[in-house]
């Protein structure tokens, strides 16, 4: 059976949630913006204790992604710095911040409306 457009963002989402969290990220979250943002359907999110963690947990999801799903992101910034790396895969943007940043801006206060996906199996 083929998967929908929607089916395959919520896989994807979910791929690079659990990638995070088996390399030790923390607090990490799926959220369904798409009602309120017409850019993607998800956001993933997640902080890491250090700079170091941060890299090991953006290449974990990147290989993950790539492994289990064919694809890679259209594009990412942030790597130089370590501290805010975002991961654009068109439906689905994965954030992965150093604590102390994701402290700071509380990205996902500003989408408190959108709901919660659970991503653990």
């Amino acid at each position: 059976m083929t998967q929908t457009a929607a089916e395959a963002a919520l896989e994807l989402a979910k791929v690079a949630a659990r990638a995070a969290d088996d390399k030790k990220a923390e607090h990490t979250l799926v959220l369904a913006v798409g009602d309120v943002l017409a850019i993607t359907d998800y956001f993933v999110i997640a902080s890491a204790g250090n700079r170091r963690l941060v890299k090991a947990v953006v290449d974990a999801v990147e290989d993950a992604v790539r492994e289990q799903l064919g694809r890679n992101p259209i594009r990412s910034e942030g790597m130089s710095e370590q501290q805010w790396v975002l991961l654009d895969y068109g439906d689905v943007v994965v954030h992965i911040f150093a604590e102390e940043i994701r402290m700071y801006y509380e990205i996902e206060r500003l989408y408190r409306d959108v709901p919660k996906i659970e991503w653990a199996d």
